[in-house]
């Protein structure tokens, strides 16, 4: 093995004709130059064929050893004894060892290359890396015994050792699990493998549990950067003792579950473990309950969008054909006289004003702290939940308008009550009441007036004339019930997890997440384009109809859009018990107008901000 020492024969010859006397030239020549000068005094500690073998092997001792380049100096003593630095060549890792918790608490190149001139640990050597850190860290020693370690133990390219989670060099300071970043590493860890699909399909791993995270409350905290209430991977699957969910020991072993759950949830209960931690909605195989959901939430948004998206544009199209032929006949000398047009009819009451306003203050407040949840992965959501404070202060807010909305449903169910039984001035019985012109109860007049529409869209008839409620505005009374038992039911249940878990099994929240989300998409989506369209931007009420917030409207406003109610009314004589003076307060109109433009813009921005996150 005399052969691998030759580079120090090189080596020392270059430095003897730099820097050796001439007179002493033949005094040392023959003591400075042979490969085995240094072995000869330091082979107790060095073993010429490790070294010979090692990754420093080709390098000679004055490579390192600097102050030893003037043989005679060194054999005398009279050289001062420097440390080595690594850095020359290994400049990198110094830079980024330097920034290291290990740096911090004094460590050095050789604390863990401790027999550099053998050099165990070299790159990709996975087992001596994983040695190497346990010889410090002997408390996860537990490491070796789960599926990261024994595949480490057996060779696997693929398992993690220390440094695919932690770092070669630059090992940072785990922050506290109380942190955002402490939190968040706890999954950034883990997605750095995960999310390679091919990587985990051939070792026989679950490739879409990245995927299912990522769309779950969880992950979608994870992705805000957000990660203060939400569970990271090792949460459920602890950092290093991950074991199988059939090893009796795994923390995800059935009988060990809603242990791990109680981490968090300290009311968990075995059925409320029974939530599908990575649960996918595709895969109708292993999940039918949340796949025949999920059909059926996206067929009833297709469904929904389909007819009345069609019903806007038709109506678009023939409004402005309609505000062209007004035109033409106000140019022909046609006009339509109305005895004072301008005289104001009372159509809602104050409550009714009040009751609204709280639907809109409370849907816009749900719509902003909700949407950036259901679309984390955007900018735009991530930019309102940082305004709002983060994805727990955003929660606060959303239910504290998820109260309001409660309340507006009782307030409207107790109008119900009080129209269909209490009230003395209305007439008939309580099916008579139910079904009459003045409730917002569908019945037969509704399908003909949605067949005389659609004629009028076609040209192939007169747009109809209304009694009080037009079917859009009974259709908009009924979604407020039909979304209080769909969007408030699976919200209560996501709300308060641990109370339901006690007697529903923890799967119904994975059909909670997915009836809450879809069933807010169409609501806002609906309420955003379609309610818009058919109260505001219609041709004819184009930019704003400001009766919601006065109560009121103009007589030719009446008789032009309902004219069958104002036929009844003046039938029944009661024509002038509705009219009212018009409101003289310029700052009622100014406050109210501004609000009801700013809830427009919002709701419009909140559109375009769902179709931008659809589109990428």
């Amino acid at each position: 093995m005399r052969h691998l020492a030759f580079p120090f024969l090189i080596l020392f010859v270059l430095l003897g004709l730099l820097s050796a006397p001439v007179a002493g030239y033949a005094e040392t020549s023959s003591m400075a130059y042979d490969p085995e000068n240094c072995l000869g005094c330091h082979g107790a500690t060095i073993n010429l064929d490790k070294f010979g073998a090692s990754p420093h092997g080709k390098n000679g001792c004055t490579s390192c050893h600097l102050q030893s380049a003037d043989l005679k100096k060194h054999m005398t003593g009279s050289t001062k004894l420097e440390k080595v630095n690594c850095a020359r060549c290994h400049g990198n890792e110094a830079k980024e060892f330097s920034k290291s918790i290990h740096a911090d608490k004094g460590l050095i190149c050789v604390s863990c290359h401790n027999d550099i001139h053998s050099m165990a640990i070299k790159k990709g050597d996975k087992k001596a890396i994983l040695t190497s850190c346990l010889k410090c860290h002997p408390n996860n020693k537990n490491f070796e015994a789960s599926v990261h370690g024994k595949a480490v133990m057996k060779g696997s390219k693929d398992a993690p050792d220390c440094s695919n989670c932690h770092g070669l060099h630059s090992i940072k300071k785990i922050q506290p699990a109380t942190t955002v970043e402490g939190r968040m590493f706890h999954v950034d860890a883990c997605i750095k493998c995960h999310a390679d699909e091919k990587m985990m399909e051939r070792n026989h791993v679950n490739h879409t549990s990245v995927e299912t995270y990522l769309e779950s409350y969880h992950g979608k905290g994870y992705r805000l950067g957000m990660l203060q209430k939400a569970a990271g991977c090792s949460d459920c699957h602890t950092a290093h003792t991950v074991l199988p969910k059939e090893d009796p020991a795994s923390s995800v072993h059935p009988d060990n579950l809603y242990k791990s759950c109680q981490t968090c949830h300290a009311k968990a209960t075995p059925l409320f473990a029974k939530y599908y931690s990575h649960g996918n909605h595709s895969d109708r195989q292993n999940y039918p309950l949340l796949y025949w959901t999920f059909m059926a939430m996206v067929g009833l948004l297709v469904g929904t969008f389909a007819v009345f998206w069609v019903h806007t544009l038709l109506w678009m199209f023939r409004g402005f054909v309609e505000n062209r032929e007004k035109q033409q006949a106000l140019a022909d000398g046609h006009v339509h006289h109305v005895e004072e047009p301008h005289k104001q009819y009372l159509r809602f009451k104050k409550r009714h004003i009040f009751l609204h306003v709280t639907v809109i203050i409370s849907f816009l407040g749900l719509s902003l702290t909700g949407l950036p949840l259901k679309f984390a992965d955007q900018t735009w959501a991530k930019t309102l939940m940082s305004f709002y404070g983060g994805v727990e202060y955003a929660g606060l807010i959303h239910r504290g308008c998820a109260v309001l909305t409660f309340y507006y449903f009782l307030g409207a169910l107790w109008m119900s009550i009080d129209f269909l039984i209490l009230r003395k001035d209305i007439r008939g019985n309580f099916l008579q009441r139910m079904f009459g012109p003045d409730s917002l109860m569908p019945n037969f007049r509704d399908i003909k007036d949605v067949v005389g529409m659609v004629k009028w869209f076609l040209f192939k008839g007169p747009k109809p004339t209304f009694e009080r409620w037009t079917y859009w505005e009974k259709f908009d009374f009924i979604a407020v019930f039909w979304g209080m038992f769909a969007i408030g039911g699976s919200g209560l249940i996501l709300w308060f997890p641990e109370f339901f878990g006690m007697f529903l099994p923890g799967w119904m929240m994975n059909i909670a997440t997915i009836v809450h989300s879809d069933e807010a998409l169409l609501a806002t989506g609906f309420i955003f384009t379609v309610h818009f369209f058919n109260t505001h931007g219609r041709p004819e009420k184009f930019p704003m109809d400001f009766v919601i917030f006065n109560g009121q409207m103009s007589k030719e406003e009446f008789i032009e859009e309902r004219g069958d109610q104002w036929k009844r009314y003046e039938e029944q004589g009661i024509t002038e018990s509705f009219v009212c003076e018009k409101p003289s307060s310029v700052a009622y109109d100014f406050i109210f107008k501004t609000f009801g433009f700013l809830a427009v813009f919002t709701g419009l921005a909140l559109v375009v901000a769902m179709i931008f996150a659809f589109m990428k």
